[in-house]
């Protein structure tokens, strides 16, 4: 038994076989997605699954907004608000610090309390949620720049927290590091459709069609050929959905698919 603890076990590998060298750059690729998944979940597991907002269309529904690690603005009782005592790590925000984001046009939203009212800044540059309707002065709006967000008033002053007292206010006319935010939302995130569409399609058609040769169709002196056709053809498969069986036509024309007759 001695003389087979001398072998390395492993993977087999026949004879003539090569490493495969786009297997290991699929392989870092996937690995790279998953570090990318697994960072953005390890945020929303440490905001109790609030994630935090990147696009104007993710703003809908319950939200939160957050202007210190862990700490949310905060509905009162007499329509005030204030920034709320930060929460422990796994735990999100309270009933009174989740708001209801509306959106009213491509850029701006209503906000809305706990409380059924809608808010709006007051003549003190405090924010008060006290009126029952949208009309001009209850419109917000998130302007996103360098990855960082801020929310604009009717006024045209962005909302920050007084640091004196904890109300949260908008009376600055500039955007500066005290007027920067987070918008988080627990409403599940839409899957991309770019998830759904397979690593062949991504591109231009051009692309697209040279992709799928390269996988099926193989010539003896090693040298892609492409159907000369025109293309609009398969513009117009993409569109009704027979992509596939257009493409495998067109190889077919080359004599030369291993999946063609």
């Amino acid at each position: 038994m001695s003389e087979y603890s001398n072998f390395k076990g492993g993977k087999l590998r026949l004879k003539g076989e090569k490493k495969s060298k786009n297997k290991k750059k699929h392989h870092e690729k996937k690995r790279k997605h998953i570090e990318e998944t697994e960072k953005v979940d390890d945020d929303a597991t440490k905001h109790g699954g609030w994630w935090s907002v990147s696009h104007f269309k993710e703003i809908s529904g319950p939200i939160a907004i957050e202007f210190q690690p862990h700490c949310y603005v905060k509905a009162l009782d007499n329509g005030q608000f204030v920034l709320g005592g930060p929460h422990p790590d796994g735990s999100g925000p309270d009933p009174e610090e989740i708001l209801t984001a509306i959106p009213i046009s491509d850029s701006k939203i209503a906000l809305k309390s706990g409380y059924n009212k809608y808010l709006r800044v007051g003549p003190d540059g405090r924010l008060y949620g006290r009126s029952d309707a949208i009309g001009s002065m209850e419109q917000w709006e998130p302007v996103f720049q360098e990855e960082k967000i801020a929310i604009l008033s009717a006024m045209s002053c962005f909302i920050s927290v007084d640091d004196s007292t904890s109300d949260v206010i908008a009376t600055s006319k500039t955007a500066g590091e005290a007027e920067v935010l987070k918008i988080r939302s627990n409403i599940q995130k839409e899957k991309s459709n770019d998830d759904n569409v397979p690593e062949e399609e991504k591109g231009s058609l051009k692309s697209c069609e040279i992709n799928y040769i390269k996988k099926f169709q193989s010539f003896q002196d090693r040298k892609l050929r492409v159907n000369a056709e025109d293309r609009i053809v398969v513009k117009k498969a993409k569109h009704e959905g027979n992509l596939h069986e257009v493409l495998l036509d067109r190889r077919a024309k080359m004599k030369s698919d291993k999946f063609c007759k």
